[in-house]
Parts: C-alpha cells; sequence; structure tokens
C-alpha cells in the first residue's frame, strides 16, 4: 500500500524531470458543457468585484494578440495569432492550448478607445488575477507592475492616454515550479497530484473611470456580539474637506452613518442585525457615497455584508467545537481544487463557476475548503449568497517537507514574497462572510516559521480561525489540529485548546469512460467499479465520521469536488456531465452528520484502547481454528496490534511482517445489546469470526479503525458470558496491520 506521503514524493519527483512540455490534455481534450457558449462577445460579461460595484465600467475581455519570447528580449514585432482573455494560454479555451515556460516571457496587446472623462477624471486599469509577475504598458509607457499570481491589482492609467485609440501591453513572466513562488497545484510536468501550469491572465481585465478623488476600498468588520458593523473607507486622492456617508437596509429598516474622510463609519442598530449563516444566508446591502467639500457627492459603490461570528469553544461536555453565531456547527465540506478540463484555473462562465457550489450544497455541504488556489470575487460572492463557509488556503510554492520534518528555510526573497502574497490574499478576501478559517500551509508544502506566521494572519485578521497546517507537520498552534486520514476518517485524540477536525479524508475513485482527462493512469485512493458502490461506500464513511463527531471531532473534508486530469476522486466528473453519486443518499448521509451524534459504548475495546493481548500464530492452524472450543494455548501471546510500523493509522504492539497471520482473544458480555458494530483496522484481506461464525469478509486495506455492523447470524453469533473473536488477515505488499474492537451504538431517538 503507497502511502499518501510516499504518492507525493514520487509525484514531485517526476515534476522535477525535464525537458517539460504542458498540453492541453492527455489523450484529448474534455469540455464542459458550457464552452461551446464561450466567444469574445461572451467571455465573463458579470461585474468581477461584487462587494464594490460602480454602474460605469468597461470590460476588456474578448481576443488579444499574443506572442512568446525568450525572457527579456523587447516587445515583438509581429503577433503570433490570437488569445481569448481572460482564460490562460494553456487551455482550450484560451484557442492556443501550449506551453510557455520558465526562460520565455508572454506578451498580450490589443487596443482601446477611453470612455469619456470630465476634466479631473482618472482612468483605471484593473487586472483579476494575472500569473504570476506582469508588466503592463499603454501607448509605449509603463504604466505599472505586479508579482503575484491569485490577488487583484489595478493601475492608473490616465497619463499615459491618448486621444481616440490607444495601444495596450501586457508582458508576463511565469516560472512555475521552477521559482519559489506560491503556485499551488501547477506545475511543468502534470502527474498525480499536480496539474497542468496555468500562465499569465486567468481573471478578468476591465476599465473604470473615476474622479480625482474616489473610493479606493472597503474594510467591513462585524462585531457579533456589540451588535455593530464598522466599514473602513481608503480614498484615493486628494481627500481633504471630504466626507463619506452610508446607507444600509437591514432587517427591512434603512440605517445612515456619516463620517469625515479617513474615519470609519459605524452602524449600531438598536434592533438585532439578522445574522449569516449556511441554513439562512442573509445579506445587508448597503451604499458608500463620497463627498466634496462642497457637499457634492463625487463617488459611490455599492456593496453588501453578511453578519456572523466564528470561534472555538468547549461544548457543554468540555470538547473543543467550531461555533457559528454562538452555536455549536459541525461543518463538512469537499475539497475544492477549482480546475476546469476548458479553462484550466478559470471556469468556462459565471454560470459554470456558481454550479459547482449548487452541487455542494444539494450534496448536503455546509462548507468548502479551497485548496492552495485563491478563486474570481464572484465564487465568493456565491458562496456568501449561497449560505457555504470556506475554509480558505494560501497556495503552496517553495520546498516542501515530510510530517516528521523540520520548517523550510526560505530565501529574504521567498520569505518577503511568501508574506506579500499571504497579506494580499487576506486583505483582498477579508469582507466575504462565508470565509470562516484561513489555511496558511497544507501538508508541509512550503511550511515556514509556522508558529510566527500563525500571528502574522491573526495579526491581520483577528476575527477568524487559522489552521496551522492542514495535516502531517502540526506546529500545535493555531485554533484547529487537523487531521489528514485517507480514505477513512480518523481522531487520535482530543486537543486541550484546539478543535480536532479531518482536512482531508475519502478519496473514493470511480473512473467513467468518455469523461476522463486521459485513459490510462487514472487513480483514487480507493477505486470502485460502479455508481452503487461508490454510493455505499461513501454513506459507510459518513457514518462512521458521524461516530467520531461523537467523539470529538469538529469537522470534516472529503476529497474532492470534481475529478481533475488524472484524479478519479471527485464526486463528479472532470467535465462535470456525471455526479456519481446516488444524490438522495449522498445527501441524506451528509445531512446525518449535523444530528446529535449516536451513543456508542465499548464492549471489546481495540489494543489502542486497552493494550489488550491476544493469542496468535503466523503458522496456517488447523480448520477449527476459528470456534470457541479450539485449542490455543500452543499460540503465542502477544500485544495488539499486528502489523508493522510505518503502516497508516497503526499502533503495533506485536510486530508481524510475513504473508498471514492468525489471531483470537476471549472477552466477557454480561447482557445483549442491540446495534453492535466491529471496530477495525485491517491491511489487508481479513476474516473476523465470533464464535465459530464468519462476521465479516473484509478486503483491501483501511488507514484507521472503521465501523462493520454485525447483522443477521453476525449478530446472533455473540452470547451473554464468555465469547471468542477470532481474525485471520493476509497481506501481499507495502505495510500491513490488523486489530479489533466490538461497540454497541445507540443512535439518538
Amino acid at each position: 500500500m503507497l502511502t499518501r506521503y510516499t504518492m507525493c514524493i514520487l509525484a514531485m519527483l517526476v515534476t522535477a524531470a525535464g525537458p517539460i512540455h504542458s498540453e492541453v490534455s492527455a489523450d484529448g481534450a474534455i469540455r464542459t458543457r458550457w464552452a461551446d457558449s464561450v466567444t469574445a462577445e461572451t467571455a465573463y460579461q458579470e461585474y468581477p468585484r461584487p462587494q464594490m460595484v460602480r454602474d460605469h465600467w468597461t470590460n476588456l475581455n474578448g481576443r488579444w494578440d499574443y506572442a512568446i519570447t525568450p525572457r527579456g528580449t523587447d516587445k515583438p514585432k509581429s503577433w503570433a495569432g490570437k488569445i481569448l482573455v481572460p482564460f490562460c494560454i494553456e487551455s482550450d479555451l484560451s484557442g492556443v492550448g501550449g506551453s510557455v515556460g520558465p526562460e520565455n516571457e508572454l506578451w498580450y496587446h490589443r487596443t482601446f478607445v477611453a470612455p469619456a472623462m470630465t476634466s479631473g477624471d482618472r482612468l483605471l486599469l484593473h487586472f483579476g488575477a494575472a500569473d504570476w509577475k506582469a508588466y503592463a504598458y499603454v501607448n509605449g509607457k509603463r504604466v505599472g507592475a505586479h508579482q503575484g499570481g491569485y490577488d487583484a491589482f489595478t493601475f492608473d492609467i490616465t497619463d499615459a492616454l491618448n486621444d481616440g485609440e490607444n495601444e495596450m501591453v501586457v508582458r508576463v513572466w511565469d516560472p512555475t515550479d521552477a521559482g519559489y513562488q506560491p503556485r499551488g497545484k501547477q506545475v511543468r510536468r502534470p502527474n498525480s497530484i499536480w496539474y497542468t501550469a496555468v500562465t499569465g491572465i486567468w481573471q478578468t481585465v476591465w476599465l473604470e473611470r473615476v474622479p480625482s478623488t474616489s473610493i479606493e476600498s472597503l474594510r467591513i468588520t462585524t462585531e457579533f456580539k456589540d451588535n455593530s458593523v464598522q466599514v473602513d473607507v481608503a480614498l484615493r486622492g486628494d481627500a481633504t474637506g471630504c466626507r463619506i456617508e452610508l446607507e444600509a437596509m437591514i432587517g427591512g429598516l434603512s440605517y445612515h452613518a456619516k463620517a469625515p474622510a479617513g474615519s470609519p463609519l459605524v452602524l449600531k442598530p438598536e434592533a438585532r442585525i439578522p445574522s449569516w449563516s449556511p441554513s439562512e444566508p442573509t445579506l445587508h446591502e448597503f451604499t458608500v457615497t463620497l463627498f466634496d467639500a462642497k457637499g457634492t457627492a463625487i463617488d459611490h459603490v455599492n456593496s453588501y455584508f453578511g453578519f456572523r461570528s466564528i470561534e472555538v469553544r468547549e461544548d457543554s461536555a468540555g470538547v473543543n467545537r467550531l461555533f457559528l453565531n454562538g452555536e455549536a456547527l459541525f461543518q463538512y465540506g469537499p475539497l475544492d481544487q477549482g480546475w476546469w478540463p476548458d479553462g484550466l484555473y478559470t471556469a468556462p462562465s459565471d454560470e459554470a463557476l456558481k454550479y459547482d457550489l449548487e452541487i455542494t450544497k444539494r450534496l448536503g455541504f455546509n462548507m468548502v475548503r479551497k485548496h492552495v488556489k485563491v478563486e474570481p470575487a464572484r465564487w465568493y460572492y456565491w458562496c456568501d449568497k449561497m449560505g457555504l463557509l470556506v475554509w480558505q488556503d494560501m497556495p503552496s510554492g517553495d520546498a516542501y517537507i515530510n510530517p516528521h520534518q523540520p520548517d523550510i528555510t526560505r530565501t529574504a526573497q521567498s520569505g518577503y514574497n511568501y508574506e506579500r502574497e499571504l497579506r494580499a490574499m487576506i486583505e483582498g478576501l477579508y469582507n466575504h462572510p462565508s470565509i470562516v478559517m484561513w489555511v496558511p500551509y497544507n501538508e508541509g508544502w512550503g511550511q515556514w516559521e509556522t508558529s510566527r506566521i500563525v500571528d502574522f494572519v491573526r495579526g491581520l485578521d483577528p476575527t477568524r480561525l487559522v489552521d496551522n497546517t492542514s495535516g502531517w507537520a502540526d506546529r500545535k498552534v493555531g485554533d484547529v489540529l487537523d487531521i489528514h486520514s485517507y480514505p477513512a476518517p480518523r481522531i487520535d485524540g482530543l486537543d486541550a485548546h484546539r478543535a480536532v477536525v479531518n482536512g482531508e479524508f475519502g478519496g473514493l475513485g470511480l473512473p467513467m469512460k468518455g469523461h476522463l482527462w486521459q485513459e490510462k493512469d487514472n487513480w483514487g485512493y480507493r477505486t470502485y467499479e460502479s455508481q452503487a458502490a461508490l454510493t455505499n461506500a461513501y454513506c459507510r464513511m459518513l457514518g462512521d465520521l458521524h461516530r467520531l463527531v461523537g467523539q470529538g471531532v469538529a469537522a470534516a473534508v472529503y476529497t474532492q469536488t470534481t475529478d481533475v486530469e488524472g484524479e478519479v476522486n471527485g464526486l463528479m466528473t472532470y467535465d462535470r456531465e456525471i455526479l456519481k453519486m446516488d444524490e438522495s443518499r449522498a445527501a441524506a448521509a451528509a445531512q446525518r452528520l449535523y444530528t446529535t451524534p449516536p451513543k456508542v459504548k465499548t464492549l471489546l475495546p481495540t489494543s489502542v484502547e486497552s493494550g489488550a493481548t491476544w493469542r496468535y500464530t503466523m503458522m496456517k492452524p488447523g480448520d477449527d481454528w476459528m470456534n470457541a472450543s479450539f485449542d490455543d494455548s500452543a499460540w503465542k501471546t502477544g500485544a495488539g496490534g499486528f502489523g508493522t510500523a510505518g503502516t497508516p493509522g497503526a499502533t503495533i504492539g506485536t510486530t508481524w511482517d510475513g504473508d498471514d497471520i492468525w489471531i483470537r482473544r476471549t472477552f466477557e458480555l454480561d447482557g445483549f445489546f442491540d446495534g453492535v458494530e466491529l471496530s477495525v483496522h485491517h491491511d489487508e484481506d481479513a476474516e473476523v469470526y465470533i464464535n465459530g461464525t464468519l462476521v465479516a469478509t473484509l478486503k483491501e486495506y483501511t488507514t484507521a479503525y472503521g465501523a462493520v455492523p454485525l447483522e443477521g447470524d453476525a449478530a446472533k453469533a455473540l452470547k451473554r458470558g464468555a465469547n471468542v473473536i477470532a481474525i485471520h488477515c493476509h497481506n501481499t505488499t507495502g505495510g500491513q496491520y490488523i486489530d479489533a474492537g466490538l461497540v454497541s451504538v445507540e443512535s439518538p431517538r
């Protein structure tokens, strides 16, 4: 059995090999249903900044000229063809589908006519995002440069404008995995969990006319206990004598606030502000207006806020939980990569962007973990609107560590850039109520000065939770202890100060022919052959998770929303054409996670719980070895569990490194119980007997203790008084382990 860590290391070794050429897909492009509707005239026509909206703007999405030149050369004298902005050059929807590489630069070119402007007006050029280092020129004059692949940026191009037609040129350089910069899952040689590189513009580009003094940004902070909202307004230009006013609709009533420029706008209604939650995602719209020294309104923007709180504190049983708006709420969501077969980093349309989130809600999730990627602002708008909590990862970069290594050492340049891009992400997304957790690191990827970075994040945003690292190298700081466990969820114990969460689990795979990025070398953490089998496995796994909620798990993230390139462990296929599971069953299993967990009584503790001793042999015994009357006195005695060190989720009491092992244990029951289940961790195949009756046949392997209900004859095998559990386990390769116990599960009425 390959572990998650081993798979990551093998994948990184492959990505380091070169020469490298990125293709649109390995065996032929697949496309989503929205792709055929994408044209130069339809490409992302929605206003791209939903929390600071102005009425007048000019969309620059569409066909631009492009060229690729060696890095450091002058502007090209001719152009190679047309590229559809805002889709990256590697994507099918760009119309190019080619690669660039760190040794080259990508150039864009177009002309435009500036909108009508009055004296003193300024014209702003906005980019949603461009990966990674971008330079913009208007009529041959450099108007700005930006470094960072995930945050929006703006240049004032007024002083470079000509009357009539203007020329715009954008130059972009992106080293992908040859550099230290945050890049998420992009590599130059896609394989396993690493995907196709993304170079250049990948979000909307637009122009906006503003007055000489204008509103530059808003920072919205809600105080749940204080029932107040504060809006800090940053202004561009000379704000001498200016004032700002806010008008909001809250609970059907109109509220006003005013302040001089540079002071915050504060609302504190007497009535309780309706709160935002996944079940009731109430948003309150407001307008901020800027007045000059004469009292004339010169600029205004429309926005909204959601009113909610998020914290970690103890429940009535003394277990740390996640509390939303003062109430404990189990958070459950998919790991969302945000990749598309036709647009790569960029969904084909806003409708497509919304669709993934609609499916997420329909499947019973109340949260999404956005994985090592930052989305366009409209994705977070839809989360705000629909009521989906968001755990936001920082895109990873630089060097990686394994779970047992110390944090990496970055160069001064790398460290400075990481903090700058982390700050830009947090400040850029600060206003979205859906975001409740920042995740600066995933699985040791670029993990650097963890404790200080947690403090850095809290300094930027004290209103949200911080996950010091999702999986692997926990540094015992932050608000959650985040465990990754594949495929089954698990808990290793409670933390005195933090909530325990499963930041990744699942990864159940099902390849769907005709909907694959590549026809071979696809994989999942566990692969099934039918939608029915996948649904059954998923629902059983969520049943196990529900029991873990009762033991203290406060949240969980299932891998993953869709298939991505060679990964086939999505809830949907990569082209979004097939929902792989039975929707009603999957949704019902998810909804049960939010109910009171069952009471679990231990009947026979596992070896982890009790340090129990078993009789065992590694030599094939007689055919009646499983019967209660069998004489096992010649067998050895040893502590469970049995296996080899390093097997995921295993606690080794006695080493077993051969092909087969047979174990037996006698236990007493003082009565009869309903809902009896095996609690078993097996790697690999196992047969379990109770008093000579075969009660479970287990195939393949697990990475944690899971529940196997005893039904029918299996349940009848138990008796009052002495009982014998006997297990045979067979291993073929990799890690190995066997241990088991029994519990009684009483579901709440």
